[in-house]
């Protein structure tokens, strides 16, 4: 019998691997899939999410090209899309400007892996297809004037506003139940206006030791794992901030409908593969913070919070409206972040004197400017997804009047890039 379980193990890869085609774009693609596995071979972290043949995985793991090799592939794919011709305007000339995106970007992040030093400036444009105007910190005073006068008293700050927040921590026992309320709420919202692919879920789990608040790990099939971090107090504030940006309309909607309209539905297998150092990012990390007002548009987050998570995590809803003023107040200040970062990862400034800035124009506890900064260390210019990615789809999508929710799952489906949001 061993011989028919040679047998049936031999098909059950050939239907896990996409059929050969013709096509030369197919043929561009698969071979895309293969070398973004073996940079990630390179490069660990590098691809965030993968849902295609798992030999493919293996095989790039057990004998991944070395760097140079691997830089001389990427641009023999770029020379290759080249010299495809198709009609402009087109779906196919669309993914032929992604495909080239995402490969520029793995051609920059070799460079930097392989100890090439660039500017913030230009490592982010290689990799995510922007330049941020960065603002010096002393633009964000006022801002910080208006935050003092929301949290009135002594001391420091930072630490004013850890007391006055503290009062908004989400008990241990019952940080479960309060995310999962929010999440729901966050996809009941989405799915009014989006339709999500039919079995689609997630699987929720709380973790220690990491740079990130909140993670979501796509798992393909329309699954993702979401995990929450517990190493700082959550704040009540974070629940529905972390249910639409990891779960709905955010990060669990993005690759879900990706792989329904694209992966599937086209059989473009390039979507099967997310290398997180991308363009990609940027429509994922901005369309996740974008999407948490679109979600809960003017008074309709505080009505939901103090209705329905208050009770559930057994705080008081005092002060509520005045926490929710708070928070909107700090988010004016995420641009010093990328000022900050930049002036880290070029040297000008040390980690000491990075986190002594966090605390100043972030105000952040000592423990969590380090947190911050740890993770601009480690992810680089990533930073710039989530505030500037923010504005840039929310201005792309308010321009859109009556439409902001059909724009916005344009967005989410398609072969999107950065420079399809610039409005003329």
């Amino acid at each position: 019998m061993k011989w028919l379980t040679i047998l049936l193990s031999a098909l059950l890869l050939a239907a896990q691997a996409p059929a050969p085609s013709p096509d030369p774009l197919d043929a561009i693609a698969r071979d895309y899939v293969r070398l973004q596995l073996e940079i990630d071979a390179r490069d660990e972290g590098y691809v965030d999410a993968y849902y295609g043949p798992a030999e493919w995985r293996e095989a790039a793991r057990a004998n991944p090209r070395e760097l140079p090799a691997l830089a001389e592939a990427v641009s023999a794919l770029q020379g290759r899309l080249a010299a495809v011709t198709v009609p402009e305007g087109s779906m196919e000339a669309r993914r032929i400007a992604f495909l080239n995106a995402q490969l520029t970007a793995a051609a920059t992040r070799l460079r930097t892996v392989r100890g090439e030093r660039l500017s913030f400036a230009e490592e982010a444009q290689g990799l995510y297809g922007v330049t941020p105007e960065l603002r010096p910190l002393s633009d964000y005073d006022p801002l910080l004037a208006r935050v003092e006068a929301l949290v009135p008293g002594e001391g420091p700050l930072p630490e004013r506003i850890e007391a006055f927040t503290a009062r908004f921590t989400i008990p241990a026992d019952r940080l479960d139940a309060v995310m999962r309320a929010a999440i729901a709420e966050c996809r009941r919202r989405t799915v009014a206006h989006i339709p999500m692919p039919e079995g689609e879920a997630f699987t929720l789990e709380f973790v220690t030791n990491q740079p990130w608040s909140g993670y979501n790990w796509y798992q393909g099939n329309y699954r993702s794992l979401i995990q929450i971090n517990t190493d700082q107090p959550v704040r009540l504030g974070r629940a529905v901030d972390l249910g639409c940006h990891e779960g709905y309309p955010g990060h669990h909607a993005y690759n879900a409908l990706l792989e329904r309209e694209l992966a599937r539905g086209r059989g473009w297998i390039e979507y099967m593969v997310y290398p997180l150092y991308s363009p990609q990012s940027f429509i994922a990390e901005g369309s996740a913070n974008y999407g948490i007002e679109l979600a809960f548009p003017g008074e309709e987050r505080l009505r939901f919070e103090t209705e329905t998570l208050y009770p559930l995590a057994g705080l008081s809803t005092e002060g509520a409206a005045e926490y929710l003023a708070l928070q909107e107040a700090l988010e004016e200040l995420s641009g010093a972040r990328f000022t900050i970062a930049r002036d880290l990862l070029e040297g000008r400034i040390s980690e000491d004197e990075a986190v002594a800035l966090a605390r100043r124009y972030q105000l952040m506890t000592e423990s969590r400017a380090r947190q911050s900064i740890a993770f601009t260390r480690r992810y680089r210019s990533y930073v710039i997804n989530y505030g500037l990615g923010e504005d840039w789809v929310r201005s792309y999508v308010e321009s859109m009047p009556n439409r902001h929710w059909e724009t916005m799952r344009e967005i989410l489906s398609g072969p999107t890039l950065p420079g399809d949001l610039v409005i003329p």
